[in-house]
């Protein structure tokens, strides 16, 4: 049999044409952009206003009307990147995504409209992406700056140098969220924007001391807000360039003078950003108090750039869950030579089940890797039942590059590597991964196993073959009659897994 080559993002060699969907609380926006030599060039952008934000109900369930007019939008979308082939296309879902009930259908009936994968991502991932978009639009320099990105739901704030991120946090406002809360009347009077930015200076607080402190010195905003509040601020004449403090006050003072959301005309305010101006106005505000800021840049770059750049990156080696993995080995103190040996045996089994179990694409065997690697990091919390501690680990920390199914899985590849079979929590993972997870888990499982001597002589390969859910280890001659420990070891895992479903032979 010809050994499969272990497959990286880098093998599978990025289209010349990619694309990436931004499915944010305000706006759905698509790109599509040629790639050359590291590159983007944009050839086409697509925008709906479609304030998915305002859809979400108290249950966590989304609307029918606003749900249907969310999906009709990304079978839109879906018709531009028909044809288009997986790996060419990352579509993310931000704030109203991440707070949609785990029994909510919406999300894998828009995947169906798209045509291709969504991962919901975490805040602070999000302010990762936006950073990096945004610092792809800037020329480069070792100067401190601030990124401000206000979405619908969320508000994004990133201090950085370069392409690197350095204080990044996700905060609960946005301009849907602010101008239900404080305007959903219509009336804009000046005890509502005085709440709308208390409330905002609210959000802000926790964080105010942090990004005072951390030195920027220029400050950038992204998003269509703050486009959008720069536009009016300059179509009006009140500044020149980007939105100077105050600017910002003397269109506060205007809005509250014209009193009410149907008789907004400012220059260069569009018709479909209305509804959500008065609140994406409060939201800056209260980030231009607290952080006390006297002039903001804007860029033209923000998270669905972010995502492209990111997948060039990946592509040239340079991805950044690869490093988040290593400084987590580094943090924890894991000892890496034995979390490699296992991921050597992890991957030497997957590769043999590749046809039969669909275990061999690129993102998979490194997310089995990683899973191999991490597998102790539980240990640095208590030693019994250090797996528990270490899925508590990987599903709650800020894993930077990481989606939050990715986490998901991760993090129960962990918990799932000893003792009990985690068949209910391989069930709660996302659609996608309910079928491959489980036998991702139990490769990892015999991996471990094999290497719970911890000794550094190489083990026998053993091959691995499946009929279905029936395993078959198979050791060359005499082997495991000289290692009794390893017999007994496969005896006890074989009455685990056959109370999962799932049989184990050996010999």
């Amino acid at each position: 049999m010809t050994e499969k080559p272990v497959p990286t993002v880098a093998e599978t060699m990025l289209p010349e044409v990619v694309a990436a969907v931004d499915l944010g609380s305000n706006s759905f926006h698509m790109i599509v952009a040629r790639i050359s030599e590291g590159h983007m060039q944009v050839t086409d952008r697509l925008k709906e206003m479609v304030r998915l934000g305002e859809g979400l109900t108290d249950a966590k369930q989304l609307d029918p009307v606003v749900a249907e007019r969310a999906l009709a939008c990304l079978e839109r979308f879906g018709q531009r990147l028909r044809g288009f082939p997986p790996g060419s296309v990352r579509a993310v879902g931000t704030n109203t995504l991440r707070q949609l009930a785990p029994e909510s259908d919406f999300l894998a009936r828009a995947e169906a409209m798209l045509g291709h994968p969504i991962e919901v991502i975490a805040g602070r991932e999000e302010a990762r992406l936006i950073y990096l978009g945004v610092a792809h639009d800037l020329a480069a320099g070792t100067e401190r700056r601030l990124v401000i990105d206000i979405g619908g739901g969320s508000t994004e704030i990133i201090v950085g140098i370069g392409f690197s991120p350095r204080v990044r946090e996700s905060l609960s406002m946005g301009c849907v969220s602010m101008s239900r809360r404080h305007f959903a009347d219509g009336r804009i009077s000046a005890r509502a924007m005085e709440k709308a930015e208390l409330t905002g200076a609210l959000e802000v607080r926790p964080v105010r001391a942090i990004f005072r402190r951390s030195g920027w010195k220029t400050a950038v905003g992204s998003s269509g807000t703050i486009k959008s509040i720069a536009a009016v601020v300059t179509a009006e004449g009140w500044c020149e360039d980007g939105i100077s403090a105050a600017a910002l006050q003397r269109l506060r003072a205007a809005l509250i003078e014209t009193g009410r959301i149907s008789a907004l005309s400012f220059k260069g305010l569009a018709e479909e950003r209305k509804a959500v101006f008065a609140g994406g106005v409060a939201v800056l505000r209260s980030v231009f108090e607290a952080l006390e800021i006297q002039h903001l840049h804007v860029s033209d770059y923000a998270l669905r750039e972010g995502v492209i750049y990111e997948l060039i990156g990946r592509v040239q080696h340079e991805d950044i869950r690869e490093r988040t993995v290593r400084t987590l080995c580094r943090h924890f103190m894991i000892d890496q030579e034995h979390g490699e040996r296992v991921r050597a045996t992890a991957l030497l089994l997957s590769r043999q089940l590749a046809t039969p179990w669909g275990v061999w694409e690129s993102n998979l065997v490194l997310l089995l890797g990683w899973a191999a690697r991490l597998h102790e990091i539980g240990v640095m919390v208590a030693h019994s039942q250090y797996q528990k501690h270490g899925a508590y680990l990987l599903r709650c920390a800020d894993l930077a590059g990481f989606t939050r199914p990715e986490q998901m899985m991760l993090a129960t590849l962990v918990l799932g590597h000893r003792r009990r079979f985690p068949s209910p929590e391989l069930a709660a993972l996302p659609q996608g991964l309910r079928e491959v997870a489980p036998r991702l888990c139990v490769i990892l499982r015999l991996a471990v196993l094999l290497h719970r001597g911890r000794s550094v002589v190489t083990k026998p390969n053993p091959t691995l073959s499946t009929d279905g859910d029936h395993l078959h280890l198979n050791f060359p001659d005499a082997w495991l009659a000289e290692h009794p420990l390893t017999r007994l070891e496969l005896e006890e895992e074989a009455k685990r897994l056959a109370a999962a479903g799932i049989l184990l032979s050996f010999g």
